[in-house]
């Protein structure tokens, strides 16, 4: 991994490259982040770098994190990523990292929490179809239909799509393209849809398919 951000997702437009064709874009508010923690080989067994994002009130912070911030010295953050970048060495403790670390036409990966739907049926949570409407089937039309067979397995097998809750979870969108930056507002624009709400956090990747 060369690079890495985090952000907060704003919401979908759209802008027209110079022939004039409409791209759908998500615009993201990435950083500016400040390296927290810099973990080295000879210390923690891995190379990585500790960013944070967004401002919080000291109040709100528990004395542990308090004193991890201070022995940085930089001020309370609301978000913490760690990223395994290959070259660590060339940030250090204090440093910030802005929007311009990504170029135009970079290919890279989202990774944010979906948003969540709540407990869901198994037809939209699985894409399952519905049963016949006719011939007695009801009122079970959107119910999930057989759980399998009755003395073998006498079970019901692992995977097996049922209703439940649904979202909220961790989603990686990978192979996006950067269209726009921002650098005065921090601001990138990425073809394309990336999970979560808006305001949720997003972390910005290298893209491990480019």
């Amino acid at each position: 991994m060369q690079k890495g951000i985090i952000g907060k997702k704003i919401g979908m437009t759209q802008i027209f490259d110079e022939a004039g064709k409409v791209i759908p874009v998500t615009v993201v508010e990435a950083g500016p982040c400040v390296v927290v923690q810099k973990k080295t080989v000879e210390n923690d067994g891995y190379a990585a770098l500790q960013l944070g994002y967004g401002d919080v009130k000291v109040q709100r912070v528990n004395k542990p994190m308090k004193g991890h911030f201070d022995k940085a010295d930089v001020a309370c953050k609301k978000n913490l990523k760690e990223f395994r970048l290959d070259d660590c060495e060339a940030l250090n403790v204090g440093d910030i990292v802005k929007a311009d670390t990504f170029a135009v036409g970079d290919a890279i990966d989202v990774i944010g929490t979906s948003k969540g739907k709540g407990f869901a049926g198994a037809i939209k949570r699985h894409n399952q179809h519905r049963l016949k409407e006719t011939h007695g089937t009801g009122p079970v039309h959107r119910q999930a239909g057989s759980m399998g067979a009755c003395s073998s397995p006498s079970r019901i097998f692992k995977g097996k799509g049922m209703a439940g809750h649904m979202g909220a979870e961790q989603v990686t969108v990978q192979n996006l393209e950067i269209v726009k930056i921002d650098v005065e507002n921090n601001l990138i624009a990425i073809k394309g849809a990336v999970p979560g709400p808006k305001g949720g956090i997003v972390y910005i990747v290298d893209s491990v398919k480019a």
